[in-house]
């Protein structure tokens, strides 16, 4: 007979769940795992990582574009097989799906592929083409993710509407695309496919793109892909979709309150996500709001025992906030069992970075200037911009900026803002600071190395106290 009963129990294998397993595993608890579909959930297979696959073709594709900006001659035209891309993507997604079995075998986690339905709090049903098992433990944690929110007239058929399932493996290159939404991924997949050849319109309700960024990194970002052919349309909406055999024709309403026709051969939705919390048993055993689980600081639901992590909770919906949240569940079931070696953090949220990989790349951490003012506090901003580092002028990347956010009285970092070239990997500079609680003072005696991007860091730290050395 099969074990049935476990210590923990993760329904759902994304980036928060398999990391939640590990963890749980590390800890000496007998941990399960249950996942309907692949190891590694969307993030993995059809989200974070084929998506980076394929905007790094469309980075090198800019660059052979460009070519001659750096000196270089290409012979010919420059051609993008996206057959060939996508085939790309899938061999990426496909290795590290490989790595998370490997990692459940080698952390000793029992893994119940089909389709898991809570009993109780603490039991659960998993139904595949092999039947129906039984399985309890004395934790359970659900980590069952999202996904893509549809709207109502413009349903995804795979063919001419696209959710970003399709947009990763589509059958044809659009020729004139449409992507409705300029959140994260609607702006990736429109940078992708701009970068790929495709003429590309966004559509924005909001009266900014990327509107949960600082409205300075918006302003930027809008004039950037304006210049690199794209149209943008804020504070408009899509209000009807006709798809036909040839495209899609749009009914759009600009800023002004005129509506005309539009005609695309592909649209993208990318309005948001919807919470995997239907049909799976949490009827009665958890509070929700909008369909998201509510929990406390630590993944705790009402009900003992039952936990949730990730996509499926309230934001920022982010991979990483996931996993962070799936090793703070760990440590606080092993806690509660007896383990006095561990001691679980709740998760500071004003500490969780964003980054968005379109071209320039946007990333981000804790409060924009904006909100800080709306918060009562008295600031010192910096603003440095890349055209005054010699690093990003040497790489041809002179495009973009680096703001920071102090508050006046104590010289707390409140928040760190950029877009340009690798500020999603600068960022977390920022972040470590932050989780330190440094100070101005501290940020400004770091040495930083040079030539690098990261000297911009600095430099917007000195400017927010009048002291830039460089601009």
């Amino acid at each position: 007979m099969a074990d049935t009963s476990y210590d923990v129990i993760v329904l759902g294998s994304g980036p928060g769940g398999y990391v939640a397993a590990i963890r749980c595993a590390q800890l000496g608890l007998k941990t399960a795992i249950v996942e309907r579909e692949l190891l590694g959930g969307i993030c993995l297979n059809w989200g974070c990582i084929p998506t980076k696959a394929l905007l790094r073709s469309a980075e090198i594709k800019h660059y052979m574009d460009h070519a001659a900006d750096y000196g270089l001659k290409v012979a010919g035209a420059i051609e993008a097989d996206l057959a060939a891309v996508v085939k790309r993507s899938r061999g990426v997604a496909k290795q590290l799906n490989q790595g998370v079995t490997h990692l459940m075998k080698k952390n000793k986690i029992a893994v119940h592929m089909g389709e898991g339905t809570l009993t109780g709090p603490t039991s659960l049903t998993v139904k595949s083409d092999k039947g129906e098992e039984k399985l309890s433990a004395k934790h359970v944690i659900v980590a069952t993710g999202a996904r893509a929110r549809e709207l109502p007239f413009a349903k995804s058929d795979g063919a001419r509407v696209w959710t970003y399932r399709h947009a990763m493996t589509p059958a044809e290159m659009p020729r004139k695309l449409l992507v409705i939404g300029s959140g994260a991924i609607g702006i990736e997949f429109a940078s992708f496919y701009n970068d790929m050849g495709a003429e590309v319109t966004v559509v924005e309700m909001l009266d900014r793109i990327v509107p949960v960024e600082d409205p300075d990194v918006s302003a930027f970002l809008e004039k950037s892909l304006t210049k690199q052919g794209m149209t943008i349309m804020t504070g408009a909406g899509v209000e009807a979709l006709e798809v036909s055999g040839g495209g899609v024709r749009a009914r759009i309403k600009d800023k002004a309150g005129k509506v005309a026709q539009h005609d695309f051969s592909h649209v993208i939705v990318a309005v948001g996500i919807v919470p995997n919390t239907e049909g799976i048993g949490l009827d009665q055993l958890v509070e929700m709001d909008r369909g998201f689980i509510q929990i406390d600081p630590y993944g705790r639901t009402k009900s003992g025992g039952l936990w949730a992590i990730g996509d499926c909770t309230p934001g920022p919906w982010l991979a990483h906030k996931a996993s962070h949240e799936g090793v703070t569940a760990a440590e606080a079931i092993a806690q509660g069992l007896g383990n006095k070696d561990v001691h679980p953090h709740p998760l500071d949220r004003s500490n969780i970075p964003g980054c968005t990989y379109c071209h320039p790349q946007i990333a981000s951490v804790g409060l924009t200037e904006a909100k800080a003012k709306e918060g009562g506090r008295e600031v010192k901003v910096g603003t440095f911009p890349f055209i005054g580092n010699g690093k990003a002028i040497a790489l041809g990347e002179a495009e973009g900026f680096i703001k920071t956010v102090f508050d006046a009285a104590t010289g707390e970092l409140l928040g760190a803002h950029m877009i340009g070239a690798e500020v999603t990997e600068l960022i977390q500079g920022y972040v470590v600071g932050k989780t330190l609680e440094a100070t101005e003072a501290e940020l400004m005696q770091t040495v930083f190395p040079h030539p690098t991007l990261s000297e911009m860091m600095h430099e917007s730290v000195l400017a927010a106290y009048g002291r830039a050395l460089h601009i």
